[in-house]
């Protein structure tokens, strides 16, 4: 029997970031052999407060309108350099979606099960820092599968092609690892796991004396990070794998990094808490400023989706 296959749902909304994040998803699907689900959404609010937008034939015009428009995208999408250049590119089986309402809720709602949530760091609403809401954060706070937020190439893509990610003792970091190698397959690139430290901070000789200083040497950290490497993956797989060690706060050390990079990889903590709205988390940074694309790792089965507020359309394929 053959197995079904992967899906990937990606969210549009005719801005420059939703188109950059289909066609990531489309190269993406093409790879993997996956189908895709576009799903868009219109808001709702407004109808309530007028009689004449309350009318159900004026809302089943916006939505036709709506998906519409995500079809065209679609097709436009498919044309692109960087889709048509997948050799299954043509194969690919693409359903739309027009739905009332939150376009995080729906796309968090319609993640489930799927094994990719494609979203763009900025919407038509133009987000530039960690305000609650952005359909980027809350995706990559909820949903309950793999995210990606396709940012805007800061620099061009360097040669030979490269996979980063963060490493360092958790468990949310070995998944991340283990991802980053599973999709540097799929894109003929490098993996460097970068694994950032504290150097020890000597402001008298006398702390040596006297306590053991806090951090590490380059020398250990990059120890400390091969071992981790050889531990996820083994000696053979570790052989592969590019370590980099890097003094630093975390954040500023991988947003570095990657720049250049097809991919940066970040394990996170739990489903429901991406360390929220905190300022200094390291996924949060990412999500929101990294100069390439970002997959967010998730541990698996780790609580539940919260419901959209308006059920999702049934898809139409095309």
């Amino acid at each position: 029997m053959e197995a079904p296959a992967e899906r990937i749902v990606v969210g549009v909304d005719g801005s420059d970031g939703a188109r950059l994040a289909l066609t990531w998803a489309m190269g993406e699907a093409a790879r993997r052999r996956a189908a895709v689900e576009v799903l868009t959404a219109f808001p709702i609010d407004v109808y309530w407060m007028d009689p004449y937008l309350l009318d159900q034939r004026w809302i089943d015009t916006v939505r036709a309108d709506t998906e519409a428009r995500a079809r065209a995208l679609v097709d436009e999408v498919r044309r692109t350099p960087e889709v048509l250049a997948q050799p299954a590119a043509d194969d690919v089986d693409v359903a739309v979606l027009s739905c009332a309402g939150s376009a995080a809720a729906h796309l968090v709602a319609r993640a489930d099960g799927a094994d990719l949530l494609v979203v763009g760091s900025r919407g038509r609403g133009g987000v530039r820092s960690a305000v609650a809401g952005s359909v980027a954060l809350h995706c990559a706070a909820h949903a309950p599968c793999a995210v990606v937020v396709v940012h805007p190439d800061a620099v061009p893509v360097a040669e030979p092609p490269r996979v980063v990610v963060g490493v360092d003792d958790s468990d949310h970091a070995r998944r991340a690892l283990a991802a980053a190698v599973t999709e540097a397959a799929r894109l003929g690139a490098r993996v460097d796991a970068v694994l950032a430290y504290q150097a020890p901070n000597y402001w008298s000789d006398l702390y040596a004396i006297t306590m053991p200083p806090g951090g590490e040497t380059e020398d250990a950290a990059l120890r400390r990070g091969r071992g981790i490497v050889a531990e996820v993956l083994g000696d053979e797989g570790a052989a592969a794998v590019h370590v980099v060690a890097v003094e630093g706060h975390p954040a500023r050390v991988l947003m570095r990094q990657a720049e250049g990079a097809r991919l940066l990889v970040l394990g996170s903590r739990s489903r429901n808490q991406l360390e929220g709205v905190i300022l200094g988390s390291v996924a949060l940074h990412a999500v929101m400023h990294a100069p390439c694309p970002v997959l967010v790792v998730h541990p698996p089965g780790s609580g539940r989706s919260p419901a959209p507020q308006q059920a999702a359309a049934a898809p139409a394929t095309g």
